[in-house]
């Protein structure tokens, strides 16, 4: 029998924040600053902001309204990624198998460590000690046999809880909790089910099998197994990502053409960068529209040939997504690379000019050597895009105005204040494993662990 735990910091950007500022402990702190008429969402919010019911994801101007004496402070991307770093490493003396599933959590198997470090339980209570002791901030963690249920404990007692739910008592522990806590289940889904008189994650697991999968197709038989507690998904080899995008908030809703087939050049920019950072090449490209109205659209395209070049995916990126800009004002704009395969087992498809690629890898090399904004494609030039590489900390999860190599370059010390207005850039890394794919159940994207804009 598997023991796995999975450990969540609790208000993790937040916590960091008062950690650092004294001065904001006890009081009511939203990470993320909007740029021009306060467009931005909160990252995070601390307790205190929360009791006022400021939460991740809202429009700031709606934390504003509900927590007038909120102090809202800019995302120090830099400043979290080094402090997750140094809370992996505490979970990595417990176990090698740990799966980071976004900044501020993760998953770990510690099957294999109980003779050393002794039981689920005490593992969690011995690292939670050691983040409280070491780092000055608190999480929660739940220990089951399962990733799906240890990630349900952890939520249930926030902050600094511990939830132990013992083998063969999956399904109990699940039966009174609403199916909005299980994984799978989104708005729509959830409605759905309410039509079969579901409202709790008992009612589910009591349902007949085959009726929901008439209903809901094979996913309808993967929410049965989760309702008992069932979930057979390891934890995951930390260093395999899933996708890699890009995404941009505009400060001014635009139907420029330009502007718009301009970001996705640079969106498309920075996911090749990383592509190649990482030694990957794509299969698959992604792009993500979101008009003035709210309205989300998100298509895709394989790729004939696996690539970690610019122009085919800000190609593909741009036929995919301009019948969904035509006619209209455009908020924001998304890249995706996704189905990664190493570099090396796919050279063999490549049909690349070696010219070409010899100026793209003296490209990377000056911007490693020289920071990300050392070159810069014509088009970019003047365009009030951030560079490829540059990520603004104004109003979303690891941004920040000035790149972190050349702040530590210079030593000079992050401003505090709101940047300038400027598109936000947002980078997600997806790592989750083992969810059902989206398009099993149309419209209705399933929910999973947390990622990226939340801590």
């Amino acid at each position: 029998m598997r023991t796995i735990l999975h450990v969540d910091l609790d208000a993790f950007f937040a916590a960091v924040e008062q950690r650092d500022h004294p001065e904001l402990r006890g009081k009511p702190v939203a990470v993320g600053m909007g740029g021009t008429g306060d467009r931005g969402v909160v990252s995070a919010a601390s307790y205190e902001a929360r009791k006022f019911g400021v939460h991740s994801a809202m429009p700031i101007r709606t934390a504003r309204r509900l927590c007038p004496d909120c102090i809202f402070v800019p995302v120090n991307g830099a400043q979290y990624q080094r402090v997750s770093r140094e809370v992996m490493a505490i979970l990595r003396r417990f176990t090698p198998l740990v799966e980071p599933i976004s900044i501020d959590e993760a998953f770990l198997d510690v099957t294999a460590s109980e003779r050393l470090f002794g039981n689920g339980a005490s593992i969690a209570r011995q690292i939670k000690a050691a983040i409280r002791g070491e780092l000055d901030l608190t999480a929660s963690v739940g220990v089951a046999a399962t990733k799906l249920v240890a990630k349900v404990g952890s939520d249930l007692r926030k902050p600094d809880g511990l939830v132990v739910v013992p083998p063969g008592e999956e399904a109990a522990f699940l039966a009174p909790l609403p199916i909005s806590r299980l994984w799978g289940v989104g708005p729509q889904t959830a409605a759905a089910l309410r039509d079969f008189g579901v409202t709790t994650i008992g009612d589910l697991a009591a349902m007949d099998r085959a009726a929901l999968v008439r209903r809901f197709g094979k996913h309808g038989a993967t929410l049965v197994d989760r309702a008992h507690g069932r979930d057979a998904d390891p934890v995951d080899d930390p260093d395999a990502a899933k996708t890699i995008g890009h995404e941009t908030t505009f400060d001014v809703d635009t139907a420029d053409r330009d502007v718009l087939e301009r970001t996705l050049l640079a969106l498309s920019e920075g996911v090749s960068g990383r592509l190649r950072s990482a030694g990957v090449k794509a299969r698959t490209v992604t792009v993500k529209v979101r008009d003035s109205s709210f309205r989300t659209v998100t298509r895709q395209r394989g790729l004939a040939v696996p690539t970690d070049l610019t122009e085919p995916i800000w190609l593909a990126a741009v036929e995919l997504a301009r019948p969904e800009m035509r006619g209209r004002k455009i908020r924001l704009l998304g890249v995706t690379a996704s189905h990664l395969g190493e570099r090396e087992q796919l050279e063999l498809f490549e049909d690349v000019d070696p010219r070409r690629r010899h100026v793209v890898e003296a490209t990377d090399e000056l911007r490693r050597r020289y920071g990300p904004r050392a070159v810069t494609r014509a088009r970019l030039i003047r365009s009030g895009l951030p560079a490829p590489f540059e990520r603004d900390f104004g109003t979303a999860a690891e941004r920040r105005g000035e790149h972190a190599a050349d702040v530590e370059r210079s030593g000079r010390k992050r401003p505090r204040a709101a940047p300038p207005p400027a598109p936000d850039l947002d980078v997600d890394i997806d790592v989750r494993a083992g969810q059902p794919d989206p398009e099993e159940l149309p419209g209705d994207v399933p929910e999973a662990p947390e990622q990226g804009v939340t801590g």
